[in-house]
């Protein structure tokens, strides 16, 4: 399983991703945050039990955060585990991404109040 629990706290669309994220199972994680996207959302993408991310797997989290900077919104990673910490660390996209330790400090961080401003 790529893409979990879709729920929405805080103003934001919270996409939980499980497993691992690979060539298999990247095309729905993309479906999922450009569907999200496409009602002009901003979203926190929680990485908690993700166990493995390739190539393809961050390709569709940079797609996405390309989409979402574009349209004015926010995308963030929350809940990072240290392996896939690694990868982002690895391709220096630790710092492109806005990172949370957790979804409440996430909701509760001044990004996330409301729609990003524009």
């Amino acid at each position: 399983m790529a893409v979990g629990q879709v729920t929405e706290q805080g103003g934001y669309i919270v996409i939980a991703l499980d497993g691992e994220i690979d060539l298999e199972t990247a095309p729905a994680v993309r479906k999922a945050l450009l569907d999200h996207l496409k009602k002009g959302r901003n979203l926190l993408i929680d990485l908690a039990k993700v166990s493995y991310i390739d190539s393809s797997g961050i390709a569709s989290l940079v797609e996405g955060l390309q989409v979402a900077r574009k349209q004015g919104n926010d995308l963030a990673l929350v809940s990072v585990s240290q392996r896939v910490h690694r990868v982002l660390e690895l391709a220096r996209l630790d710092k492109v991404f806005t990172l949370h330790a957790d979804l409440a400090g996430a909701l509760s961080s001044d990004r996330a109040s409301g729609p990003a401003p524009t």
